[in-house]
């Protein structure tokens, strides 16, 4: 029986060996192979005509390099050019890469901050962003006729074939030397925890800190393992938690993190206090606005802090929201100047750079802020609060027993007259069901596309009313 390969926000993922086998990746390759070649073959097409190259990579996951040679021998034999990365690079790299090389569009092999018995293809198009859902829609009937035909493809023995590689660093750092103020941080002479998660941020990250910014800086977890410790390669609060005894014991003033692939952040302000992501994209928003006086919008997803809107009403900013997804902060940011453009998840970018999420750029501009600004980032967020008020977040997963779930999103998209004793001021359906409240408080629900679970985020002026929206919320998802 054939394996149903759907590509969700960040692409296709699955469990090694069991989805995620070789012969699946060929037929995928294939499927993203037919895309390409009826594109090319399309005029008024954004790559027809173009040379037909594709840039290839991986992270540090298990079978990354071989799984990666798999798709390019696939791409090949479709009369392609694959180029693949030297070594395991971080996706942001990869995005720059596809831009650079003026390529067709580009598949990395990540699963991301997923657990290590996970692998992903993750397909890019001709301006570094990831595949919007039109397209995907697209190679998902493009696999599954394949799958139907009876397709197969007689490959060489795994890890065998050899296509051209290249080394997309130098041009990914000169472009980050453009964005960031290193000699701000240089002059602060700061003392940086930098946890890179066994994952593919290490000689970037670091090396960009002390040989641009003249920090001092202490490594954490850059060796590479597969396994990535027995730990998922997320910097959340408990991933940042070595970086944070260092900042404790007064080895350094401030944490950065990256995910396996270093498309997310987290960071660690100097009182050992982890930052959310929402909290970073209101900072960064500051930042470049107050400190850089950058003009444009911003974007964020309909499940990411109202924090964002406010310190926009602050700045006199214009605001977007959208569906939960990069894809769609990066179409944003293609389409009119954004100043930064972020999600509650850890995905940060900013204009003149990739429509992709970049970890790397997210923690050398809140390095960049500290420095500038000489304080530690929760004394500029008490400031933010003191003005534009306090913004309590939260997400809570349900679990909801699959014969209940469409039933219950049903009776959701029917909309409430109240929600937790308040008044809905507007109900939001651009990517699941969002109540907003008074005060700008609100609650959203967003079913897993993979889990039996409903996703619930909530956002409060207050502690006290973060627990009482969490509260209604399982009340109401018990119903």
């Amino acid at each position: 029986m054939s394996t149903n390969i759907k590509f969700g926000t960040s692409g296709w993922r699955g469990l090694i060996a069991r989805d995620f086998t070789f012969e699946n990746v060929r037929v995928a390759a294939q499927g993203v192979a037919d895309y390409w070649r009826a594109e090319l073959d399309r005029p008024g097409s954004e790559i027809h005509g173009r040379k037909p190259v594709v840039v290839l990579g991986h992270d540090t996951r298990f079978l990354g390099r071989e799984f990666a040679l798999a798709v390019a021998e696939v791409l090949a034999a479709n009369g392609l050019i694959p180029l693949l990365c030297e070594r395991d690079a971080p996706t942001p790299v990869i995005a720059h890469a596809i831009r650079v090389k003026k390529a067709i569009g580009g598949i990395n092999m990540t699963a991301s901050h997923n657990p290590a018995e996970y692998q992903g293809l993750k397909f890019s198009v001709s301006n570094g962003a990831a595949a919007p859902p039109e397209v995907t829609r697209q190679v998902e009937t493009n696999i599954r006729k394949r799958q139907e035909s009876g397709w197969s493809f007689a490959a060489a023995i795994v890890g065998t074939y050899g296509c051209k590689s290249f080394d997309p660093a130098p041009a990914y750092l000169k472009q980050i030397r453009r964005l960031i103020d290193f000699e701000s941080i240089r002059k602060a002479k700061l003392k940086v925890a930098v946890e890179f998660m066994y994952g593919t941020g290490r000689g970037y990250l670091d090396t960009l800190l002390e040989e641009d910014g003249g920090a001092r800086v202490i490594r954490f977890h850059d060796q590479l393992n597969p396994l990535f410790g027995g730990h998922h390669p997320e910097p959340n609060a408990e991933g940042m938690t070595e970086a944070r005894e260092a900042i404790l014991a007064g080895k350094a003033q401030l944490g950065l993190g990256l995910d396996g692939d270093a498309d997310r952040f987290g960071i660690v302000d100097q009182d050992g206090t982890w930052l959310t992501p929402n909290q970073i994209l209101a900072l960064a928003l500051y930042h470049l606005k107050k400190n850089r006086g950058w003009t444009g919008s911003v974007v964020r997803t309909v499940p990411t802090s109202h924090q964002v809107d406010a310190v926009a009403r602050l700045l006199g900013v214009p605001l977007h929201e959208t569906p939960v997804g990069f894809k769609y902060i990066g179409a944003l940011m293609e389409s009119e100047a954004v100043i930064v453009g972020g999600e509650e998840s850890g995905g940060l970018s900013v204009k003149g750079h990739v429509p992709e999420k970049d970890g790397i750029l997210a923690c050398l501009l809140m390095a960049e802020l500290v420095a500038v600004e000489r304080r530690p980032l929760g004394k500029v967020l008490a400031d933010l609060a003191r003005q534009a008020g306090e913004f309590h977040t939260d997400r809570i997963n349900v679990a909801v027993p699959a014969d209940r779930k469409e039933a219950l999103l049903k009776r959701l998209a029917g909309g409430m007259d109240r929600f937790a004793g308040k008044p809905v001021k507007q109900f939001i359906t651009t990517d699941g069901f969002k109540f907003v409240l008074p005060d700008d408080e609100w609650v959203a629900f967003r079913a897993s596309g993979t889990e039996p679970l409903i996703r619930c985020y909530l956002e409060a002026k207050s502690a006290a009313g973060l627990k009482k929206l969490a509260t209604a919320a399982r009340a109401e998802l018990a119903k």
